[in-house]
């Protein structure tokens, strides 16, 4: 599976990787906001035994082809917030 990842502007260490080259369509408009202007940082090409620095290739597939888009950013909970998602939060077991 190709895919181009771009480098936000506004958020040190965020990644959006996309499908198709220059097509944001996918992608929440206040994600684009957020992550400012988008310089190109790589094509990859993904497969299930590519390995990536800060992310399971497997979920970055699933994401690409379920939603269009996944973002890569240090916080998980901002990451989900910004791609308009909710965190599934585990209920706090009893004592």
């Amino acid at each position: 599976m190709k895919t181009f990842i771009y480098r936000g502007t506004k958020k040190p260490d965020s990644y959006l990787y996309i499908v198709r080259e220059n097509d944001f369509s996918a992608v929440p408009e206040i994600l684009l906001k957020t992550l400012g202007k988008l310089e190109r940082a790589m094509e990859l090409d993904l497969h299930s035994e590519k390995k990536l620095a800060r992310a399971d290739v497997n979920n970055v597939m699933q994401a690409l082809e379920q939603d269009g888009f996944y973002l890569q950013m240090p916080d998980e909970s901002e990451k989900l917030a910004l791609a308009g998602k909710k965190p599934v939060s585990s209920p706090v077991p009893r004592l």
